[in-house]
């Protein structure tokens, strides 16, 4: 009899828990602890809490990898509205971890390295979702090997690749995501090869190219265009191209 009794609490125990789960309040927000499966199957997709229609707390999100759910993200609902993220490949390791507002990145985001952990992609970005401050590109080695300048989504000022060796491959100005200014790139020596400006995204002026750290050659290519306006028409640029 007494093993009879333990069977039943045991069932209405887990029946009274299954009625608290995936509730309405009475004006038919969610309420309490959220549990969904994949359509057609007992594999979960997603669970967490809601505070009459507000997600509160931890929320976790699954894929389907073979037969099985594993874990894809989690997000943390804060009291100060923000949601602190996180992404996970199928070995469960971090991929990626950052602020979101909706389906937008905000503040920085870091992007790892696999089994390393270390550190692959950091990035900013505004209250918008764009780009904003500085890029950095990680080796595997966890030197640097790409430094970049964003203004609200747009590539802006100097631009840097490295070697693993910590010398400069190339330097690229921006301007409104455009090329604009000088622009440089070395060897894998660190030793200056070629310089030159470019002008709204466009080669412009003399160019240098050096060999052994001596001026080997250069080139006029200031932008000169075929046709001009000209009273409200266009006309062959009597300008022409200065001769290299």
């Amino acid at each position: 009899m007494k093993f009879i009794h333990l069977v039943v609490y045991a069932f209405l125990g887990t029946f009274i828990h299954a009625q608290d789960i995936n509730q309405f309040d009475t004006n038919g927000k969610r309420h309490g602890i959220w549990k969904k499966n994949f359509e057609g199957t007992n594999l979960p997709r997603y669970e967490g809490e809601f505070d009459h229609g507000k997600e509160i707390g931890l929320f976790k999100f699954y894929k389907i990898e073979g037969s099985k759910s594993v874990l894809a993200a989690t997000k943390q609902f804060n009291n100060n509205n923000s949601v602190t993220v996180k992404f996970f490949d199928s070995d469960g390791r971090l991929i990626s971890e950052g602020s979101m507002r909706g389906k937008l990145y905000l503040g920085t985001w870091n992007y790892y390295q696999g089994k390393d952990k270390k550190l692959l992609i950091q990035e900013h970005y505004d209250d918008n979702g764009n780009l904003h401050g500085e890029r950095l590109v990680y080796y595997k080695s966890g030197k640097i090997a790409e430094k970049q300048n964003y203004s609200h989504g747009k590539l802006d000022g100097l631009s840097i690749w490295y070697t693993e060796n910590e010398s400069i491959l190339k330097e690229f100005n921006y301007s409104n995501d455009e090329l604009h200014g000088i622009s440089k790139y070395y060897n894998p020596k660190g030793e200056l090869i070629t310089e030159g400006n470019y002008k709204n995204g466009k080669k412009d002026g003399v160019w240098k190219f050096y060999e052994n750290g001596k001026l080997a050659d250069k080139k006029d290519l200031t932008y000169v265009p075929k046709y001009i306006k000209k009273e409200d028409k266009y006309i062959k640029n009597p300008q022409k191209k200065p001769l290299n």
